[in-house]
């Protein structure tokens, strides 16, 4: 992605997108998801954005996958008509809004538990439905999820028993891949989620259950899980933007990072410190959910590999140079400096707009019309 630095009249800090950087990572995951034919359903937390969701769909995506009933909410009232809640779903109020939705859009839950297993039927069955049921698998994060396929088996045998819920398959999430520390451990994670899965898939089919969807999740784990043969879906997200975790786990380049911020250099209050007027209401403070030592600071200064994102205050970044710089530049007052996130979901999830940029100028702007949604 070329540099966009000092060439658009935003004021800072600010989310830029390069549009044609997105829409090759769009296409080059559609195209991997074509030829291994796969259903590609990403999960569009990464961008909350219905413009992002439609060149999902557009591209080939079969659906979408959100992690809340408000995220659902948004992209169904922006025309989306196949979303999957991958979350556990289990209070009354949250089963009622998402079955509110038009009865054109094609839905399914998340479920690792009995427990709600009679809320969720009710429900459906009032609203003259029948509601879709993926079982979550535990294949390591472990995080939510049955543990093995015993206990997967007997789940799917509870679902298949409520005439108003039906059983669509399994997913996972095999999320411990951010604690990976070499392109090897990826590969390993990877190959273990897709085998798993297909493994648990034929464990469930041979009990007579049957399994349409065996559905993984992930970015840096969608191109080796999704190569598995009997792996049916992918679910990746960050893919749309990638960012700096990502290119710590050797997923991409970071000329493939579309997600960029924008900030202003305020203060040199010393010989090897500047100050920006991006902080972590605009960065986040994400350095890695699921332990990931692959980032180092709060995003990647492009430009200036001698400095570091050291710290963040609300609407402060103080970037330090390294030890090792191979100067002792620093950039002037006003200068505008640009930043790949360590975390672009996040950094989206903060945001109001996507400035959406082609070479050095602003095409669009497209509201993050899920962001901030904490139901």
């Amino acid at each position: 992605m070329p540099s966009v630095t000092n060439k658009l009249d935003l004021d800072t800090p600010a989310v830029v997108i390069n549009r044609p950087a997105l829409d090759k990572n769009i296409e080059a995951m559609a195209r991997f998801a074509t030829d291994h034919k796969l259903k590609l359903r990403p999960h569009v937390k990464a961008h909350k954005s219905p413009d992002i969701a439609r060149r999902q769909l557009a591209a080939g995506a079969a659906g979408i996958t959100v992690a809340k009933v408000g995220e659902a909410e948004v992209m169904a009232g922006a025309g989306v008509r196949d979303i999957f809640v991958a979350n556990e779903i289990v209070t009354p109020t949250k089963i009622d809004r998402l079955l509110a939705m038009s009865p054109d859009v094609r839905l399914a839950v998340a479920l690792d538990s009995p427990d709600n297993l009679p809320l969720l039927s009710r429900a459906a069955a009032a609203a003259a439905t029948r509601l879709g049921v993926l079982i979550e698998i535990d294949t390591g994060l472990h995080r939510c999820g049955v543990p093995d396929a015993r206990a997967a088996l007997e789940l799917a045998a509870l679902v298949a028993d409520h005439p108003s819920l039906e059983f669509r398959g399994i997913f996972t999430h095999a999320g411990q891949v951010y604690g990976a520390t070499s392109v090897d451990q990826v590969t390993e994670i990877g190959r273990l989620e897709g085998t798993t899965m297909v493994a648990m898939a034929e464990r469930l089919r041979s009990a007579g259950l049957p399994v349409a969807e065996v559905s993984v999740g992930s970015t840096p784990t969608a191109r080796i899980s999704g190569a598995v043969p009997g792996v049916t879906e992918i679910r990746p997200g960050n893919y749309v933007f990638y960012d700096a975790i990502q290119v710590g786990l050797g997923v991409v380049a970071e000329e493939r990072c579309a997600l960029r911020v924008l900030a202003t250099v305020v203060s040199r209050p010393a010989s090897d410190r500047v100050v920006l007027d991006a902080g972590s209401k605009t960065l986040a403070l994400d350095r890695g959910a699921h332990g990931t030592s692959v980032v180092q600071g709060f995003g990647r200064l492009v430009g200036w590999p001698g400095m570091l994102l050291e710290r963040l205050s609300e609407e402060h970044g103080v970037a330090v140079l390294a030890p090792d710089a191979a100067d002792g530049r620093l950039p002037r007052i006003g200068e505008t400096i640009e930043i790949i996130p360590n975390h672009a979901c996040t950094v989206a999830n903060l945001a109001r707009v996507f400035n959406v940029v082609e070479g050095d100028r602003v095409v669009d702007r497209w509201p993050v019309a899920a962001a901030g949604r904490v139901d």
